[in-house]
């Protein structure tokens, strides 16, 4: 048997929005994420979608923070009424809020450049300047995530990334983020995944094959996607260390065919 691996960190995804919630937009973030993990040797662990609702945002960031994980949250950080996860985040933290210094300075950039083009005062006293500036207001000891759509950045803190809830901003501040503070975990871990497709066998008959995979392999988790169409098949497979993924995988294989399934239609 082989020996246990290593326990990768896990990565997890939240999104908060009510639009998600009342099918008013549809989420973009989720198969995205997948994608850019994916890229990097690395895998999602779980998501959570989560209502524009301070209270209930300040209970799961408490959650999450207790719970040692990368987070990668998007949405809910602008300065309407209606985006509570910077506040929620500080409350779940018990610190205050500020302004940032250098999300100050980034703001202060994106209003000098909509000043040239005639799109907001050039008095960063004025109403509708003071409002952008609210969008720097973090949990005290944060650091800025930069953005480099319009500048107005996301924070990290205690290993939670909060960005925007657009794509066109999010993803390339994402990717700044697995680049920078996480590349030390891109490819750490080998990782293989297998499967092929099992006709004419029901799954409960190959459940305990399964178990027998994940107690010969101690690195492997074996899976089962069973589609119920006019052809009923399953795809089985393994996944998990390359090496012992490759050998569960022969042997899964071997067993399907003893117990009496097919491999093809």
């Amino acid at each position: 048997m082989a020996n246990s691996l290593p326990t990768p960190r896990r990565i997890r995804l939240i999104i908060v929005g009510d639009e998600i919630l009342s099918g008013r937009r549809q989420d973009k973030h989720f198969p995205k994420v997948v994608e850019l993990l994916a890229a990097r040797g690395l895998q999602l662990f779980g998501v959570e979608i989560l209502p524009d609702d301070r209270e209930a945002l300040t209970a799961a960031l408490r959650r999450s923070f207790a719970s040692g994980d990368i987070v990668l949250s998007c949405g809910g950080i602008g300065a309407t009424p209606d985006d509570h996860t910077r506040q929620a985040a500080a409350a779940a933290l018990d610190l205050p809020l500020q302004l940032h210094p250098q999300a100050r300075e980034a703001i202060a950039q994106r209003v000098a450049e909509m000043v040239r083009e005639g799109k907001a005062p050039a008095d960063l006293d004025a109403a509708e300047n003071q409002q952008r500036m609210q969008m720097g207001v973090f949990p005290e000891g944060c650091e800025i995530v930069p953005n480099p759509y319009n500048r107005i950045p996301g924070f990290f803190i205690r290993d939670h990334t909060f960005l925007p809830g657009f794509p066109v901003m999010a993803w390339p501040m994402l990717e700044w983020t697995l680049d920078t503070r996480y590349h030390a975990l891109h490819h750490a871990q080998a990782h293989a995944e297998h499967s092929f497709l099992v006709y004419g066998l029901p799954e409960s008959r190959v459940a305990p094959v399964m178990h027998a995979v994940q107690a010969r392999w101690a690195g492997v988790n074996a899976f089962s996607l069973p589609s119920m169409g006019e052809t009923p098949r399953i795809e089985l497979g393994v996944k998990g260390d390359p090496d012992d993924a490759v050998a569960a995988l022969a042997y899964l294989r071997e067993e399907v065919l003893r117990l009496g399934g097919r491999l093809s239609p």
